[in-house]
């Protein structure tokens, strides 16, 4: 054993070290020169010294573009070997540019992200892909911002009224071509009521209307193009952007409702006032001369105001057609005079000062929101007998009779 390892290293040691030091060399030597080709994908292209008043579309704050490049890199193996896309960067010069541009990608537009690897001596040539750059004029201008009717539904014993207000706008920096065409389009906004909880209502002031004012949060947008993270809303009227829902108490028409019939002029040649009329049976009962559908009747989903303002203006209509035309007769129910009516909802309402969330709103922006839900009540209004039981009926042309019968 102790021969063995004699002649392994001790006989003719320096040859044996010359040998070995050489092998090393050879080693160095030929892997510093073994040349190979790797594609990297998606890389990442950084923009410097760019003009003022210039920018490029799809650059982020960073200076970075939203586009990747793929390049083909010819270079030391070992060091290409090592390398990935996250590793490094393209560094585009754009301070003698203009317009739009192609970008050439030389080894010394190549930068190492990675602080522990060196390519500055180990890359010999690299090729890509045409990459055009456009170059635009940098403007600010105002955008509409579009608020739409929310998505998802409403908490329970809640009912989706309306959203206010219906229109902002926002001041943003971009590509001239971008922001012309944002200006143009405008941008939608849409929440969804399945991200407003039971809980957040009841936490606020009781009344038959609940305001949820939309949290800052919401009011973002995405914009791409002009950044890569939403921006904030920055118009004066988002401080007021709510959310408005009635709740689904059950209120009492203390009135009667008085019933007439429409004869329409197509059929009066067969029906009219004069050979058909309103059987006085059922729910019909006869007041004062008048025809009556008395109660005890109720309404839901509006507010208690509402339905003091309109329960002595209101009247059910029964269209009255041939039996051939339509076996069972249609009906609805009619606002009288309802402009008079907005008018008078709106004026008690601008004279409440108690109104604290609302009066924050200008004058005629205010006068703009009451009148709004006011239409919103009328196109949702319906009767009811009962909590879920809505006012129905079954009308038919019996012998010159229009009969109603509840169902």
């Amino acid at each position: 054993m102790k021969s063995l390892l004699r002649y392994l290293f001790i006989d003719n040691w320096q040859r044996k070290l010359i040998a070995t030091v050489l092998a090393i060399i050879i080693w160095l030597v030929v892997n510093h020169t073994l040349t190979g080709t790797k594609i990297f994908n998606n890389v990442a292209v950084k923009i410097v010294n760019i003009p003022t008043g210039r920018t490029i579309e799809g650059i982020q704050p960073s200076g970075v573009l939203n586009r990747r490049i793929s390049l083909t890199v010819v270079g030391n193996k070992p060091l290409l070997d090592s390398l990935s896309s996250n590793d490094i960067e393209v560094v585009v010069d754009a301070s003698d540019k203009q317009g739009e541009w192609l970008a050439t990608v030389t080894k010394k537009n190549l930068v190492s992200l990675n602080p522990d690897l060196n390519i500055s001596t180990g890359i010999d040539r690299i090729s890509h892909s045409s990459f055009p750059i456009h170059m635009s004029r940098l403007v600010t201008e105002k955008i509409p911002i579009f608020v739409t009717q929310p998505i998802g539904e409403p908490p329970r014993d809640y009912l989706f009224l309306d959203i206010w207000p219906y229109r902002l706008s926002m001041t943003i920096t971009g590509p001239e071509e971008i922001v012309k065409r944002l200006k143009a389009k405008g941008q939608k906004l849409t929440f969804s009521l399945n991200d407003i909880t039971k809980a957040d209502l009841d936490a606020l002031p009781q009344g038959d209307e609940v305001s949820y004012f939309v949290p800052n949060e919401w009011k973002q947008v995405a914009l791409p193009g002009i950044s890569d993270v939403p921006l904030q809303i920055d118009d004066p009227g988002a401080k007021a952007l709510r959310i408005d829902f009635v709740r689904c108490d059950l209120l009492p028409l203390d009135s009667p409702i008085p019933l007439t019939i429409y004869y329409p002029p197509e059929h009066s040649d067969q029906i009219n006032p004069v050979n058909t009329q309103l059987s006085v049976s059922g729910p019909v009962h006869k007041i004062h001369g008048l025809n009556m559908i008395s109660g005890p009747l109720y309404v839901k989903g509006v507010s208690r105001l509402f339905a003091e303002v309109v329960s002595d203006m209101l009247q059910i209509i029964i269209i009255a057609v041939p039996k051939s035309e339509r076996p069972h007769l249609e009906w609805s129910i009619q606002f009288i005079n309802p402009h008079v009516l907005e008018d008078k909802y709106v004026s008690i309402l601008l004279s409440d000062t108690s109104d604290n969330e609302i009066q924050g709103l200008q004058p005629n922006l205010r006068e703009d929101y009451l009148r709004n839900r006011f239409r919103s009540y009328m196109n949702r209004f319906q009767l009811y007998k009962s909590e879920d039981t809505p006012l129905k009926f079954n009308i038919e042309l019996e012998d010159g009779q229009i009969i109603v019968h509840e169902t």
